[in-house]
């Protein structure tokens, strides 16, 4: 086990920012860590960064625990925060050497570490230019090549894509799915959720500091499924295919939206060809027929109330 929390709590006088969380995170996972603002995702990546005390439970990274261990939990971790930190005075080759140095890389070794950082998070051609020139797509992917610098078995990710456009986004989710196949484990936090279940090989979703689910993907959707819902569209005489369709067994509720019909099933049904079968029968002409998808956002919004510490 790579990570794991017994009981991990986090007080701030009477504030709970995390209640008695229990996580277990293997060898070579990404972990998608989702939930509102002031859910407890920071809190626990800081505590697992080492810096932050937890006030009681325990906290362990590659079998030491944050707390007793810290120094040397540190060197096996790299944490990205969720935004760039100082230095900005320095050019891209200089700001990475600077970091290979606290690191004790030194030498022949430091120059190659840094080269293959720069190539791996795609930063050559801007070894030259000024940390603050950069745009806050670069700056993110930077401060991942920081971290890489010393070579971590666990990356600890706070809202990596925060504030990035679209092109930064993907730019930084590929780089991550690289880092995955490499064998890093990754914790990361987000909201960009359809990413997560992209990258993610588990899920966990905590809300006021209390962790509500915690496993694969395919596990938190068919949790948050309930019953089915059929998306209908006709040509013409919405509203009687609409009153027709009520009457179908197994049909719980028929509603309208923006030009769909919305027929919701009986928890029990899961065919739903005798929708099809009823409206050509009464010579209704189908423009659209689909099952309602249940992804990793409908499955958020189902399991939490928007709740904070």
């Amino acid at each position: 086990m790579i990570i794991e929390t017994i009981n991990l709590t986090k007080r701030y006088g009477k504030l709970v920012a995390l209640d008695n969380l229990k996580l277990n995170i293997d060898d070579g996972e990404c972990f998608g860590y989702i939930g509102p603002n002031g859910a407890g995702k920071t809190t626990t990546i800081k505590i697992l960064a080492t810096l932050l005390q937890p006030t009681w439970g325990e906290a362990r990274v590659c079998g030491r625990v944050v707390g007793y261990e810290s120094r040397q939990i540190r060197p096996l971790i790299g944490y990205v925060p969720d935004f760039f930190g100082a230095y900005e005075d320095m050019v891209v080759q200089e700001y990475l050497e600077f970091f290979a140095s606290a690191y004790n890389i030194t030498g022949k070794q430091r120059t190659r570490v840094v080269n293959d950082v720069l190539e791996l998070t795609d930063l050559v051609y801007k070894q030259d230019a000024m940390v603050d020139s950069l745009s806050r797509g670069m700056q993110q992917r930077l401060s991942v090549a920081r971290v890489l610098l010393h070579d971590p078995k666990v990356l600890l990710l706070d809202e990596p894509a925060s504030g990035l456009d679209p092109r930064a986004r993907i730019e930084i989710r590929e780089l991550l799915k690289e880092l995955r196949k490499m064998g890093k484990t990754i914790i990361i936090s987000s909201h960009i959720l359809h990413e997560l279940a992209e990258l993610c090989t588990t899920i966990g979703v905590i809300e006021k500091g209390k962790l509500l689910f915690h496993g694969p993907i395919d596990e938190i959707i068919a949790r948050a499924r309930v019953g089915t819902k059929i998306h209908v569209r006709v040509t013409e005489q919405q509203d009687l295919a609409a009153t027709l369709l009520e009457k179908v067994n197994g049909v719980s509720e028929v509603s309208q939206d923006n030009g769909r019909i919305l027929v919701s099933l009986e928890n029990q049904t899961h065919d739903f060809s005798a929708i099809a079968a009823i409206l050509l029968k009464n010579n209704f002409r189908i423009r659209e027929i689909r099952e309602e998808e249940v992804n990793l956002e409908t499955a958020f919004m189902r399991l939490t109330k928007g709740i904070v510490s």
